[in-house]
């Protein structure tokens, strides 16, 4: 599968550039991330990372946060060597709330135990896998979900630019637009989702998406 054959630790180079699109989404990501713990409620603020690499987006917004300290994450990441990046970043920060599993992200199992979350992140997945595995995600978040819980998502815009259709399957799934970036951001779309449906229970077993992987799905990759 492409998930293992790709580099990904090697790909997250791109983000040490600060003048990649990829550096200026994480700068977008990292703040939204931010902005959802100035409102969370007070204690606990359970949040999951769906396909975490590296866990970037997470572990770059905690430090310094009055609420970091609150966060208490399970950031679910395949590839080995992305894992224990994550793991190091987290270790050397002392963000002790943080979980960091090797497994497959892309079936609710890798959850159980760390749902319902306040905070969800579904970042660098839907560039990743076919639409209508992003629909059945979306239809599926809310057993991720607790009761206002905020995901946040991207997808690159490139070519075949779906922002709308994806907002479309947030809005008919319960979920609350509160915030997109705007079409400045050619490269990428980073939007924020309030879950405003009642939380569903999670099943195990159940399988989210099938990761393709980017390049193979340019390239007419079924799914």
């Amino acid at each position: 599968m492409e998930r293992r054959q790709r580099d990904w630790n090697a790909w997250h180079g791109a983000y040490d550039d600060p003048s990649s699109a990829l550096a200026r989404r994480l700068r977008i990501v990292q703040q939204r991330i931010r902005e959802a713990l100035d409102v969370a409620r007070p204690g606990r603020i359970r949040t999951v990372s769906v396909c975490a690499g590296q866990g970037r987006d997470l572990l770059g917004a905690l430090p310094g946060h009055p609420r970091g300290a609150d966060v208490v994450a399970r950031l679910v990441e395949l590839d080995p060597a992305n894992v224990r990046v994550a793991r190091a970043t987290a270790r050397m920060s002392g963000l002790g709330g943080i979980e960091v599993v090797e497994g497959d992200a892309s079936v609710t199992d890798a959850y159980a135990g760390a749902v319902p979350a306040s905070l969800v992140l579904v970042c660098g997945v839907f560039g990743n896998i076919g639409f209508a595995d992003i629909e059945r995600t979306v239809s599926l978040l809310p057993q991720l979900c607790g009761e206002g819980a905020q995901v946040i998502w991207t997808r690159g815009r490139g070519e075949a630019d779906r922002t709308e259709e994806v907002r479309a399957l947030f809005d008919g799934h319960g979920f609350q637009e509160r915030w997109l970036s705007g079409p400045e951001e050619k490269d990428y779309a980073v939007g924020v989702h309030r879950f405003t449906g009642r939380p569903v229970r999670l099943q195990r077993g159940t399988r989210l998406f099938t990761f393709v992987g980017h390049d193979a799905l340019r390239e007419g990759a079924p799914g």
